[in-house]
């Protein structure tokens, strides 16, 4: 089983903040995800930034697109992104519209898991010819004292075995990885807990740690 990677959401507000962010974390993490919350306050163009900055990098441009799939697909992969989201309720077509732009960049989309969504959706998606989804403990829920359940796994483990590279996201610390040691979990995703502390590269770093000591 490969070791799972390490992907920082920036859900920054600015360009400078972001940059601040990136140049403590980019040493120590695999994927560089311009979030949601980014995307709205600074667009696309901050994609084509990280990309200038860190060409070797995965950069993920968190959309989380529900619509007008091929042409999201196109400004963000233009721009240098490596993956982007699309949001389970999208219709099919959305992501196939997307899918066939991420491809024409050799890059690839992912499902985002939020809500309610089934396991009938999920073979659709792979008969469309996606591989990546995105397991979600949204913020909303974590703040709210939601916690990773034995149901959790169950979920990740059946998508797993489906064909889906998974990563896992959703007020994730160190200590929390030790619950998914016996999946292949192919990414686990951490933001304000990486970049909002005082000493960002360790942080990551402890983020590692734990991942080589459970894979």
């Amino acid at each position: 089983m490969d070791k799972p990677l390490l992907q920082v959401a920036l859900d920054t507000l600015d360009i400078p903040s972001t940059l601040k962010a990136t140049q403590a974390l980019a040493p120590e993490v695999d994927v560089l995800e311009v979030g949601t919350i980014l995307c709205y306050a600074e667009g696309a163009r901050t994609i084509g930034i990280l990309r200038a900055l860190y060409p070797d990098h995965t950069i993920v441009a968190d959309l989380k697109a529900a619509d007008a799939g091929g042409t999201v697909a196109e400004i963000v992969f233009s721009q240098g992104a490596t993956w982007m989201t699309v949001i389970c309720c999208a219709p099919y077509a959305t992501m196939e519209a997307a899918l066939e732009t991420a491809r024409k960049y050799k890059g690839d989309v992912q499902i985002e898991l939020y809500g309610d969504w089934t396991f009938e959706q999920a073979e659709q998606w792979r008969a469309i010819g996606l591989t990546q989804a995105i397991y979600h403990r949204g913020r909303d829920a974590a703040l709210a004292g939601q916690k990773w359940t034995d149901a959790d796994l169950a979920k990740i483990r059946k998508l797993t075995e489906m064909g889906f590279d998974i990563s896992v996201t959703g007020g994730l610390n160190p200590k929390d990885l030790v619950f998914f040691k016996e999946i292949p979990v192919t990414c686990f995703i951490a933001g304000r807990g990486l970049y909002q502390t005082e000493e960002p590269a360790q942080a990551a770093r402890k983020f590692k740690e734990a991942i080589n000591r459970y894979w």
